[in-house]
């Protein structure tokens, strides 16, 4: 025979929020909401209680410095991405005489909103560049393309 001790019952107020969610617990768990009651109490009144908050605490900031490191590295594939770009249009565009120069700036305008057309497509449907750019690249150069300083 197990000697169990018997339970002291309580009374309290919940804020029917609160409520909602203990049902909706002891629902999922198959459980008892005094079950659960009894161990969000516990829970909460144990001494290590701080530790796991500090615990969640750092996994949620671990979480942030990754995507922080992601958002630093897409932004770095970004201004490269741009400044390769510059250096090879500068290097490889001649200046044009200024008839022809007039004429350009005229055309200029369609252009741009063909490449802002199909930026949009782009972003619209991926794959993002910076899926397709690995993390382990070769910075010297590869396959004979010319290397950003090179240009």
């Amino acid at each position: 025979m197990t000697n169990r001790k018997k339970k002291v019952q309580i009374s309290v107020y919940l804020d029917p929020a609160v409520m909602k969610m203990l049902q909706d617990c002891a629902t999922r768990r198959g459980q008892s909401q005094s079950m659960i009651a009894e161990a969000a109490i516990a829970s909460f009144l144990s001494p290590d209680a701080d530790e796991r908050r500090e615990a969640a605490i750092v996994k949620r900031l671990d979480q942030v410095d990754r995507r922080l490191g992601r958002q630093e590295r897409d932004t770095g594939i970004a201004v490269e991405t741009l400044a390769v770009f510059v250096r090879f249009w500068l290097a490889t565009t001649p200046a044009l005489p200024e008839p022809a120069a007039q004429a350009a700036r005229a055309k200029a305008a369609e252009r741009y909103e063909a490449f802002v057309s199909a930026l949009g497509r782009r972003l619209a449907k991926g794959p993002k560049l910076r899926q397709e750019i690995s993390e382990d690249i070769d910075p010297v150069g590869d396959k004979g393309m010319p290397s950003p300083a090179g240009i």
